[in-house]
């Protein structure tokens, strides 16, 4: 039987960021691993397979400069575990929780096993509560709800970060004190884009609530499996240990998907779509399923994943599965971004599958549902007509349709666009609802009671209505 500690003199086979062990007894399935190289050096590593006599270890540090015969390797008896603690608020971390900013280890932390303990389904509480963000697209259509899986779908050269960014500094939760903090994770971006979240939490002042682990494109690909899962357990000591709100949002989950290919096909694995591993579906979902609520606790966990979508294709494997597990989707558009507008979510394919349990009487207000649903079919209308008018001219509609063209430029340039630093509130942004639908003649806004429509669509003097049919 293998004991903890004891050290092994070389190795049988490297590849790629995989080493194989030979005569080894008693290995276990993602425990750590110590790797010391001829010249000293020491990396970690984690059991990624085992048998009997043998083991595939996947070195954290990559496996430049390792040598078979000279390398000795010690199993560590447990497996990865990384510190926690609300000291780590306000740090940067590598993608396994060592501190990158130059500072020394936080003091007092414990640790925790990055990959988290299974939440029973039955102890988990139903996610009720409205997060505003501040971004009318968001709040109003798409409503991100306290312990929910709400990814954002983007492509190459869509300002997804900027977008996260905004919610990170906006984001809270109405008439409740509660205490906030963010974790944010990023696998294989660039030193800009790393640096442009440092200065964006710096500038608004919230860096002192947030906790940040970077594992940047110039480092190992194989961290990048174990940084979204740092991230988690810490979040994971905040919300269910210290109490409080976390917001994790973590980018860019196709890096990550890379990374679990490139190991993928190190091991000889048969691929599945795309290339892809067929386990691809649970391995994502052992991350996405570590947000919620804990009957019994006050804190929580919301996740807002960012994946950049290959091709901007839906239907790619990773946005396939990931919408399949999460609670909806925020999908941005390249042909709005392209006509200037910031943030460029597109209404019709994006979805909060939680918003009418966080919306409404007792969470924003009465009309929030009905406005935001008459909006959608409108909007929806709007499609229609203009493909109908890229037919006909626009000059050939009649004048009900000719308003509806009106009312979706109104929607994307007042409702939709806003500003990077513009923190709306609810009540500003269902007032916005309000004014662009008031372009709309009153018999055709079926989706609003009658009450609705006398509070807040008759209120309005004539040259704000639609003219009637």
């Amino acid at each position: 039987m293998k004991m903890p500690g004891l050290e092994y003199r070389g190795v049988k086979n490297i590849d790629g960021p995989l080493v194989f062990i030979d005569g080894i007894h008693g290995a276990a399935y993602d425990e750590l691993v110590e790797i010391t190289l001829g010249n000293g050096e020491r990396r970690l590593g984690q059991v990624l397979d085992v048998t009997t006599s043998s083991a595939v270890v996947q070195v954290l540090g990559g496996t430049e400069s390792i040598q078979p015969a000279g390398t000795r390797v010690r199993f560590l008896g447990h497996a990865l575990q990384i510190p926690v603690g609300k000291s780590m608020l306000g740090r940067v971390f590598d993608g396994i929780g060592r501190p990158k900013d130059g500072l020394p280890p936080p003091l007092g932390a414990r640790r925790r096993d990055v990959n988290g303990s299974p939440v029973n389904p039955f102890s988990r509480e139903y996610p009720r509560d409205f997060i505003q963000t501040g971004i009318s697209a968001i709040d109003l259509m798409n409503t991100l709800v306290r312990g929910q899986k709400l990814p954002i779908f983007s492509g190459n050269g869509l300002p997804h970060d900027r977008l996260a960014a905004q919610i990170a500094r906006q984001a809270r939760l109405l008439n409740e004190d509660v205490e906030f903090a963010i974790v944010f994770a990023a696998m294989g971006v660039k030193h800009d884009v790393a640096r442009f979240f440092l200065r964006s939490f710096e500038e608004s002042g919230v860096l002192d609530k947030v906790a940040m682990f970077l594992s940047l494109a110039d480092d190992p690909s194989v961290e990048r499996m174990i940084t979204p899962r740092s991230a988690l357990t810490l979040a994971e000591h905040l919300a269910f240990d210290e109490g409080m709100h976390v917001l994790v949002i973590i980018t860019d989950m196709s890096n990550y998907c890379e990374a679990l290919r490139e190991i993928a096909t190190a091991r000889d694995e048969i691929p599945s779509r795309k290339g892809y591993p067929g386990y691809l579906y649970s391995d994502l979902a052992s991350m996405y399923e570590r947000a919620g609520r804990i009957r019994g606790q006050e804190g929580s966990i919301t996740q807002m994943p960012i994946l950049t979508m290959p091709n901007d294709d839906i239907s790619h494997p990773i946005p396939d599965l990931t919408g399949y597990i999460t609670e909806g989707q925020i999908v941005l558009e390249r042909d709005m971004h392209q006509q200037g507008v910031y943030p460029p979510v597109a209404s019709l394919p994006s979805l909060s599958r939680l918003m009418k349990d966080g919306i409404g009487k007792g969470h924003t207000r009465d009309d929030h549902p009905h406005v935001a649903s008459q909006l959608f079919s409108a909007y929806s209308k709007v499609k229609d007509i203009r493909a109908l008018a890229a037919v006909i001219g626009e000059e050939e509609l009649n004048p009900v349709d000719k308003l509806y063209m009106q009312f979706g430029r109104e929607f994307e340039q007042k409702v939709i666009a806003q500003g990077e630093f513009e923190n709306r509130s609810i009540e500003q942004t269902l007032e916005l609802g309000w004014k662009v639908l008031r372009i709309l003649p009153r018999v055709e806004l079926l989706r609003l009671s009658e009450e609705e429509l006398r509070q807040h669509y008759d209120v309005a003097g004539p040259e704000e209505k639609g003219a009637a049919p």
